[in-house]
């Protein structure tokens, strides 16, 4: 699949396409049933299907402190798309300037003349350009005067389907993997990449690989038994995620050890899979009290991962 990241990357190649726009967010089971619709009409018109995401996400650049938890990042987006069978993946820089051009300008610079939209795809609650004033309405009308059909995601969804990134957000919230994973269509996991930190789990006998959550506002926070991913291997563990808050931590980040593990994986990518909650994340009053948890959370991690293998 081909990856144009930024629109100063479009080139005469890339005109001519069947498009669908959104966050697709966890590229959910709803998600799913939608792109293979697209897929379907690009077949049939013997053009690229083609699915184009804003980054950041529009509502982490206009309210950052209370834009919705990401169930993935564009690097998660990007591997279910290429695994669907997606053969462009257009990822729009978002920002102030991007977002003040006018609808006008979005519509005929971006989707007719730099793409050459021939269907499109989108939600008919979507809005764009400055001030919003773009919507669906705007795209159906553009589509009858240029020649390209517009539907909306709804009308390509199954019948009974009642998935949306919300409702996995609220079921990953309450702790429920088994009905967070019958929407996505799989297990949730944070994915990244190992960085080093302090070493403080180390000198506890705790040892843990780190991955820096960035701007990704995680669904989840708390300890957990999961299931981490490495390279082909699979190891149970203990992860908590969030800020630290018994030395002082600032980044949300993800630190998880894990069970008969003892290898160096700094800079390698692992994919941490939550199988239970344990317990919210709390300040102690001492480092060695914060230890003395974390060997009752890693007995109770390994109780639960033992329950799910049987």
């Amino acid at each position: 699949m081909e990856l144009v990241h930024g629109l100063h990357n479009l080139r005469d190649k890339h005109k001519g396409c069947v498009l669908t726009i959104g966050k697709f967010d966890g590229v959910h089971l709803g998600h799913q049933a939608v792109l293979a619709q697209l897929i379907k009409q690009a077949k049939q018109r013997q053009l690229p299907a083609s699915v184009m995401v804003f980054e950041p996400q529009p509502e982490e650049v206009f309210m950052p402190h209370s834009a919705p938890a990401r169930l993935s990042t564009l690097r998660d987006k990007y591997e279910a798309l290429e695994a669907l069978g997606i053969d462009r993946l257009i990822c729009v820089k978002f920002n102030a300037k991007f977002a003040s051009q006018s609808a006008q300008t979005f519509v005929q610079d971006l989707l007719i003349k730099q793409l050459g939209v021939e269907f499109l795809v989108v939600g008919d609650d979507f809005r764009f350009g400055k001030a919003r004033q773009g919507d669906f309405d705007m795209l159906v009308d553009a589509g009858k005067r240029n020649g390209f059909s517009v539907v909306n995601t709804q009308s390509l969804r199954m019948a009974d389907c009642r998935v949306s990134s919300t409702a996995i957000r609220e079921a990953l919230e309450s702790g429920d993997f088994v009905q967070a994973e019958n929407m996505l269509g799989r297990p949730f996991c944070i994915t990244g990449k190992v960085v080093h930190g302090e070493k403080r789990g180390r000198t506890i006998g705790f040892p843990t690989a780190n991955v820096l959550l960035k701007r990704m506002n995680t669904p989840i926070a708390g300890v957990f038994a999961v299931q981490v991913t490495v390279g082909a291997k699979m190891y149970g563990g203990v992860a908590n995620i969030g800020h630290r808050p018994t030395v002082n931590g600032t980044r949300s980040q993800l630190e998880v050890h894990m069970f008969d593990f003892a290898e160096d994986v700094y800079g390698k990518r692992i994919a941490v899979m939550p199988i239970a909650k344990i317990r919210d994340e709390q300040k102690f009053e001492s480092f060695e009290r914060l230890k003395q948890q974390i060997e009752l959370d890693a007995e109770l991690a390994k109780q639960r991962l033992a329950t799910k293998t049987l």
